[in-house]
């Protein structure tokens, strides 16, 4: 029997996928509404009437039945869901997580980090692969700082256990422990480091895409400014025309009173 490769995506696996997000949709209708249908139809079908309304009260006890029955098998599955998917993203992660796994780890992502894979994705397709990337790293680095403390936990309770033997000699343990515990905050302090770089990484790649969206919505804004100064709206082109229609008319009006001269000159 061939095993499944750990850390690696299976057919099996796209395909439950795709099963637990369409389930919901369909579980609810096939539940919920088939005795409903059942009895009302019986109910438009029916002659007597003590007979139609003894349909028409199962139908609304189906209802309320089925859509209980709905709702409870809907909050079963959203529970397995989730289940179902933190082992698949524990196993994606057991190798390390790839850009292209990053998608299995939303839940594990901020607010802010989805809203900017959200945005470079669409303004910023090489912004976003590298933004991808760099979240992969930060998520292995979360798990490995994760899973070393759990590791310290347990050595440092052996290590409390062994010490507390009164009768054996446990020197060659205790330096097994030890050199464990060593190791595991080694492994620790690493992983912190590139947890650092990698959120260092992030804040990089967010000011560049925030800076990128606002200059091409700034530069939007602009050429709309421009053009609306270009072309003034037809309200104030008129306004403008009056304007000077009104000038020109009071211009030759002021200029024939002067060219006529003061009344009551000499005969």
């Amino acid at each position: 029997m061939i095993q499944e490769t750990t850390g690696k995506l299976t057919a099996k696996d796209k395909k439950l996928a795709k099963f637990f997000k369409l389930i919901p949709w369909i579980a609810f209708p096939l539940i919920a509404l088939p005795f409903p249908i059942l009895f009302s139809f019986l109910f438009l079908t029916s002659a007597a009437t003590d007979t139609a309304a003894v349909y028409l009260l199962l139908a609304g006890v189906g209802l309320a039945l089925g859509a209980l029955a709905g709702v409870l098998v809907l909050i079963l599955l959203y529970i397995y869901r989730g289940r179902w998917l933190r082992r698949l993203s524990d196993k994606l992660a057991a190798d390390g997580i790839t850009a292209s796994e990053v998608v299995w780890f939303t839940q594990e992502l901020s607010t802010a980090e989805r809203k900017t894979l959200d945005e470079t994705g669409i303004h910023s397709p090489l912004l976003a692969d590298a933004y991808r990337e760099t979240l992969a790293s930060r998520l292995t680095a979360s798990r490995v700082i994760a899973r070393t403390d759990k590791e310290l936990v347990t050595v440092r309770s052996r290590i409390n256990r062994a010490r507390g033997l009164a009768g054996p000699d446990t020197t060659t343990l205790l330096i097994d422990l030890e050199s464990d515990q060593q190791q595991l905050q080694s492994l620790k302090n690493e992983a912190h480091g590139r947890l650092a770089e990698a959120r260092a990484r992030l804040q990089t790649i967010e000011a560049a895409a925030s800076r990128s969206l606002n200059q091409a919505e700034t530069q939007a804004m602009l050429r709309r400014l421009s053009a609306t100064q270009e072309h003034l709206p037809l309200v104030i082109e008129m306004d403008q025309l009056e304007r000077k229609t009104l000038q020109e008319a009071e211009r030759d009006l002021k200029e024939r009173e002067s060219s006529l001269g003061p009344p009551g000159g000499r005969g």
